[in-house]
């Protein structure tokens, strides 16, 4: 709620399948928001498009769409992990084969009401009417983690992409975004369905210093729980400078980090993920608080 009482454009919900994470089904969880909420877009960050099927994932979506007037939005992604190909039985030596072919499906379910499709991972669909239909496109986008191949695939099939950037400077990132705009070129697909979104971990604070000291215990924590390893506090700080993926510090150096960014990259989207590693609940609502009133005005300003 307080997203979308402070003006911030989208929320984004994740799905993971092991305890380390609270929420396995992003769809039921943005329509509990979408009761609380008014204007802000709801979106999944990221569905696990490779375990699911396509045609449930497109009518859970679409009718949250319906339900919140219109804010559903689905980012599909493949999933770091490897527990939900386990989870739900799917083979993890075609990874990359059943992305692209549910990919395909879930796009074509957007756009057509009538259906003939056919794949190697689900039964056919032979004349099939997948309800419900909506008065718009239900927007996809394409979650990416850093790979050139998956960054190609998102300009290749037209897609919007948000490319996760946790690690490394910006100019890292360049490359996957020149692919997928080349690829979308090369594919023949407009300039107005794509765009480049961005996702990196935040947290602001009144000053550069105090944020920092506020939220290095618990991003250490999250890296311990998360990826067993042990985050030292030197490598946090290049990962909080300025040429550092992780925005960590205060409004004013956030946006400047963030103006940069979308100078050397022309994003178009920023996705801020802010609850990590048990930070409490007063400090999450603070930095929410904080992007919205000091960061996303100047941000959106430099960007026109």
């Amino acid at each position: 709620m307080s997203a979308d009482q402070l003006g911030l454009n989208v929320f984004g919900v994740g799905e993971h399948h092991t305890s380390r994470f609270v929420v396995s089904s992003p769809a039921i969880v943005l329509a509990a928001i979408a009761a609380r909420t008014s204007s802000i877009t709801l979106a999944s960050a990221v569905s696990v498009v490779s375990v699911l099927d396509p045609v449930r994932l497109y009518q859970d979506f679409a009718q949250l769409d319906l339900v919140s007037g219109g804010r559903a939005e689905i980012t599909a992604g493949r999933s770091a992990y490897a527990e939900p190909f386990d989870i739900f039985g799917v083979d993890g030596t075609q990874y990359e084969e059943v992305f692209a072919e549910k990919l395909d499906l879930l796009r074509v379910l957007t756009t057509e009401e009538v259906m003939t499709w056919e794949g190697r991972f689900r039964t056919p669909l032979d004349r099939a009417t997948v309800i419900p239909r909506l008065d718009r496109t239900l927007p996809v986008r394409v979650g990416v983690g850093g790979s050139l191949d998956s960054a190609g695939r998102a300009g290749r099939v037209g897609l919007p992409m948000t490319l996760a950037h946790l690690g490394g400077s910006p100019a890292r990132a360049k490359p996957a975004v020149d692919l997928y705009w080349s690829s979308a070129e090369a594919a023949g697909h407009s300039p107005s369905t794509l765009g480049v979104g961005l996702a990196s971990h935040l947290y602001v604070g009144a000053t550069s210093q105090g944020a920092r000291e506020t939220f290095y215990p618990h991003y250490r924590s999250y890296f311990a729980a998360g990826r067993g390893a042990h985050l030292d506090r030197s490598t946090f700080g290049a990962l909080a400078g300025p040429d550092g993926a992780l925005l960590v510090g205060s409004a004013r150096e956030i946006a400047e980090k963030l103006a940069a960014q979308h100078q050397l990259l022309g994003v178009s989207r920023f996705i801020g993920l802010i609850d990590l590693g048990g930070l409490p609940r007063t400090d999450v609502l603070k930095s929410i608080e904080s992007f919205a009133n000091g960061v996303a005005p100047a941000v959106r300003g430099s960007s026109g």
